[in-house]
């Protein structure tokens, strides 16, 4: 049964993906679908492309040992701030300018919107370097499920999953991902109500499971010897627990790969309708993850944290589930992964091949020429990061571990501020995109090198990462006053897009 569930979700991602061919023949079909995604198809694909196996199997696990139910928090923040918050500031913005740049990724957005080409190539960089070990990590969250459900080796779980995502993404570009996601983000709903009903049942219903989990105390952990602590509205660590919510729900607003998805929106009613359905889309995976891993002590008798680590929380409270069940976490997880998967290949593969193969490198670009430049590069990074993933887990290398916790810090924290500013505020210079992008990824790789160099509360990858996007909305403004100021004339030319008039029915604007 297990696997006839897992053969036919293949089938159907793979069908999906050449049903799209038609709509991935140049570069704005490829990369966004033609900038004309509805709001359910964005909705789906904005959430699938947020949580992955990295957040169900490592975050889930490792936050709700250490927070117990008070790691709810972590998902409302992603629903709040990193849903609704960040359609309803960015989407419309993002959308309006982007397609009066004509841009199709973040750094060439860079480039247009700061007159300098010097910055689309910095963030490129920026780019190619830090997601690619985040797109390897994806595969981490697979390994003991697959294990446990299958008893199948986990480098013939990544090879599957990368051949199998690189063919629907090489076949139908972003329009066969969003579909796909649209289909992943369904299996999510109704796997992660379905598994915690589960759990919950398993341990003798939500009151029972709560009050074992009053029980627990932990004298190793902050504030763990206080009976019922684990159950406690903030839990046993508020400091620490505020840096999760802020790197995990903050930093969508930098990450390219998210953002992308405002570029490919359809029209006003779709931003509407888009960040109702993210919202209530975070609220249920996201707030159902954490939720989920916050009872992980619970089992705390069959995991030895010294010896298997955190992602060791989820598979083992999972591990004792009826096969149908294991089957639909295993979906559920390789649904998470492969639509983040996508979305990742996509941004890494257009801003490789836009922003620094075209007019650099090659000239005379055309379209044809770059959808099927991004074609390879998909295979390249798809089977790049199998191999960082594969050599992780037989190896044990602890600095491709380090790099993929501080890749969400890194990238966000380069790139939220000046991409924020750059589409609210006229006065951002050029100057200050490069200190963001400096301090952002720069302070990342200082955590990663020399991480008991830093105040106690900043060895934390995760409180630098939300330090350095906090830090980057004070730095901008900063630096900015104190540089060359922009043209105004471009400032006012690419402003001037907001300025546009546009006929709206009359339930939206009442006529004079």
């Amino acid at each position: 049964m297990k696997f006839i569930l897992l053969i036919a979700y293949f089938a159907v991602m793979v069908c999906i993906g050449l049903y799209c061919r038609k709509n991935a023949t140049d570069v704005n079909g490829f990369v966004l679908g033609g900038r004309s995604v509805g709001p359910w198809l964005t909705a789906f694909a904005y959430g699938t492309s947020y949580f992955s196996a990295v957040v169900f199997v490592g975050y889930a696990g490792q936050f709700g040992w250490k927070y117990g139910i008070a790691a709810t928090w972590a998902g409302i923040g992603n629903a709040l701030i990193g849903s609704l918050l960040a359609w309803a500031i960015l989407g419309r913005r993002t959308r309006i300018m982007t397609q009066h740049f004509n841009s199709a990724t973040m750094p060439q957005f860079f480039g247009q919107r700061f007159q300098s080409k010097g910055l689309k190539i910095g963030a490129s960089i920026i780019v190619f370097i830090f997601l690619i070990p985040y797109t390897a990590s994806l595969f981490n969250g697979l390994s003991r499920l697959f294990g446990m459900a299958f008893h199948i080796d986990y480098t013939v779980c990544i090879v599957l999953m990368g051949v199998l995502t690189g063919i629907y993404v090489i076949a139908g570009g972003y329009m066969a991902t969003a579909i796909n996601d649209f289909i992943q983000g369904c299996i999510m709903l109704v796997g992660i109500c379905v598994i915690i009903a589960a759990v919950l049942n398993s341990q003798g219903g939500l009151y029972n499971a709560i009050q074992g989990l009053a029980t627990v105390v932990d004298t190793e952990t902050v504030n763990g010897d206080i009976p019922g602590i684990f159950t406690s509205f903030f839990g046993p660590d508020l400091v620490n627990l505020i840096g999760v919510v802020i790197l995990t729900s903050l930093g969508t607003w930098g990450l390219p790969q998210m953002v992308q998805k405002f570029y490919a929106i359809k029209s006003e009613d779709a931003i509407h309708k888009g960040t109702i359905i993210s919202t209530l889309f975070a609220f249920v995976v996201a707030g159902g993850c954490y939720f989920l891993g916050g009872f992980g002590r619970l089992f705390s008798d069959q995991i030895d944290i010294a010896k298997d680590g955190y992602d060791a929380v989820i598979p083992t409270m999972l591990s004792t589930l009826p096969d149908i069940l294991i089957a639909i976490v295993v979906i559920l997880v390789l649904s998470a992964s492969m639509s983040t998967l996508s979305s990742l290949v996509i941004a890494s593969s257009s801003t490789l091949t836009i922003d620094l193969l075209k007019d650099n490198l090659v000239k005379n670009m055309d379209d044809r020429k770059s959808v099927f430049i991004m074609r390879c590069f998909i295979v390249v990074f798809v089977v790049i990061s199998m191999v960082i993933a594969i050599v992780q887990y037989k190896q044990s290398v602890s600095f491709i571990a380090q790099l993929m916790g501080v890749s969400w810090g890194a990238l966000a924290g380069a790139f939220l501020a000046p991409f924020l500013y750059g589409l609210y505020w006229k006065k951002a210079t050029k100057a200050a995109c490069w200190a963001s992008f400096v301090f952002g990824a720069g302070i990342m790789i200082l955590n990663m090198v020399c991480r008991s160099a830093f105040p106690t509360l900043l060895q934390s990858p995760i409180n630098c990462g939300a330090f350095a996007m906090l830090a980057g909305l004070v730095i901008v403004p900063i630096v900015s006053a104190f540089t060359r100021k922009p043209d105004q004339a471009m400032v006012e030319e690419a402003f001037a897009c907001y300025e546009r008039k546009a006929p709206v029915s009359q339930k939206n604007a009442l006529s004079d």
